[in-house]
């Protein structure tokens, strides 16, 4: 009991955090180290084994007051998420780029993303929520020498974006565009798409994909369910007769999971 105190005691604590530090954003890098400690605490209380059982004894009890706790948080960390992304591109735009455990966590999760479903220099690969800070095009473009495609629908996410793009990877192909997924063309071209694990509507968006894709399309869904789903969405049932899922890659000490799917 006590325990079940503490920990829901400490979600509220996250959230208070959150709320407090993504209201005090202001479009240059005050309180950068707050939030990326904060965060850093964050990933590491969700990655923590010894918090799935007390996760298991609330998610039991069903209480409406706890979900909307999970509502209000996993809203409030994806925010801050993006404005993190956000002071990582102003702190290398002003020659300052500390990496933080966190973007550490993401970048071990980037290198083998797509399982035996390998991406290499034919590939396309469309990446839908890139963020301010371009972590994944980067790596893929330059590991792979793919063409690879960022979209977001933030304007200052693009723009700082950019920027990151033409200082780290000026000769790669990397593109990006404030654009939603159906008016974008090169949807049509991709070989591999992969979803950002902070996306709301993903896996309303993948099914609209089935009839703007080409028919040897890899999906990389960027998920959390349980303890994850307080920093990540979850993941949801798909329509059988569109999509089937091939793998699902369980990272127990990495802040999401990753499940590959394909058409039926």
């Amino acid at each position: 009991m006590v325990a079940l105190k503490t920990f829901q005691k400490d979600l509220r604590e996250f959230l208070d955090k959150f709320d407090a530090l993504a209201t005090s954003y202001d479009h240059t890098t005050n309180h950068c180290s707050e939030l990326e400690s904060l965060i850093d605490d964050y990933s590491k209380f969700i990655t923590n084994e010894r918090n799935k059982e007390i996760w298991g004894q609330l998610e039991l009890a069903k209480s409406s007051e706890f979900q909307q706790l999970l509502l209000d948080l996993r809203k409030k960390s994806a925010l801050c998420v993006s404005i993190m992304e956000k002071y990582r591109a102003l702190k290398l735009l002003n020659g300052n780029d500390g990496m933080t455990d966190y973007f550490k966590n993401i970048e071990s999760c980037i290198i083998n993303e797509f399982g035996h479903f390998r991406v290499c220099s034919e590939s396309k690969v469309l990446l839908i929520g890139s963020g301010a800070f371009p972590m994944t095009p980067l790596l893929i473009a330059k590991q792979t020498g793919a063409e690879v495609v960022g979209i977001d629908i933030d304007d200052e996410a693009i723009t700082l974006g950019l920027n990151v793009i033409e200082r780290l990877g000026r000769d790669l192909k990397i593109r990006l565009e404030n654009t939603l997924v159906e008016d974008l063309d090169f949807t049509k071209e991709a070989t591999h798409i992969i979803f950002s694990s902070t996306v709301e509507r993903k896996f309303e968006i993948l099914d609209q994909l089935h009839a703007r894709t080409n028919e040897d399309l890899v999906v990389a869904m960027r998920y959390g369910n349980q303890l994850k789903s307080l920093f990540n969405y979850s993941l949801k049932e798909v329509d059988q007769r569109k999509w089937k899922m091939v793998e699902n890659i369980s990272r127990p000490r990495h802040v999401f999971d990753i499940a590959l799917y394909t058409k039926a």
